[in-house]
């Protein structure tokens, strides 16, 4: 897969750990300028520092994805910085046990944090984004939905079922500019977060049961995935949401 992102500008949400340090790290390595966004300043901030004493150039900026105006401000940060937005990666998302209940369980003050943080600052970057790349010709984005988007029997799974379809709609309103819009759906993958939260057994039911691949999901699957949606590779690809999962559910 030629992945040379030489010239092009990423800006990564959720940027400071998990999939979303990885995600910055893996498009610097392959040339791009990267704004590491998350509200956690202390964590993007070594990020960045680690990473710019390589040689990378990447810039740390403390927001809140839930917040517009936050969002206005990493943009025009960005810009000011590299030049423009070639790449969107929204990753950041509230998705921990707390979440993966019904929703007289989790609660309304709750499920409209979670929708804020999960579908509309997805959307509203999304749309803070859109001129930047039009004037560069076009650009990509690539939205992080998840498995449980198929189930959808959680307000965490209905609000990844949300970015599903905000993936299908923003891909129809953007192609006029050039900008290609897709999505991952990854099942249970062991960054640090999940094997923090989530008992053993339930990394051993999955590959060994749910799955048909029976191996544990890796970062570097999603990571590679990502890197496919924002190359020329994936050209005439966009709207999809492809699902990164071993094959589950379908062993069930």
């Amino acid at each position: 897969m030629q992945t040379d992102f030489s010239g092009k500008t990423a800006l990564v949400t959720g940027a400071g750990a998990g999939l979303g340090s990885a995600f910055v790290e893996a498009l610097a390595e392959r040339g791009a300028a990267v704004a590491l966004l998350d509200i956690d300043a202390e964590s993007v901030s070594a990020l960045s520092d680690a990473l710019n004493a390589k040689g990378f150039a990447t810039l740390a900026v403390h927001a809140d994805v839930a917040c517009a105006a936050d969002l206005e401000k990493a943009v025009a940060a960005t810009v000011a910085a590299f030049g423009g937005i070639d790449i969107l990666i929204n990753n950041a998302g509230l998705h921990s046990a707390k979440y993966n209940v019904g929703f007289d369980a989790l609660g309304l003050a709750e499920t409209r944090r979670l929708f804020d943080v999960n579908l509309l600052g997805l959307v509203a970057l999304s749309a803070a984004c859109r001129p930047v790349m039009a004037e560069r010709g076009g650009g990509v984005i690539v939205n992080m939905a998840s498995s449980a988007a198929f189930t959808s029997n959680s307000a965490y799974g209905v609000s990844k079922l949300a970015v599903r379809g905000a993936t299908i709609c923003l891909a129809t309103e953007y192609a006029m500019d050039g900008i290609r819009v897709n999505a991952i759906a990854p099942g249970l993958v062991g960054t640090d977060a999940n094997i923090a939260q989530l008992p053993p057994a339930l990394f051993a039911r999955y590959e060994n049961e749910l799955q048909l691949i029976r191996r544990p999901g890796r970062v570097s699957d999603i990571v590679d995935t990502m890197l496919y949606l924002c190359s020329e590779q994936s050209s005439f690809i966009t709207g999809e949401v492809i699902s990164v999962t071993g094959g589950y559910p379908l062993a069930i």
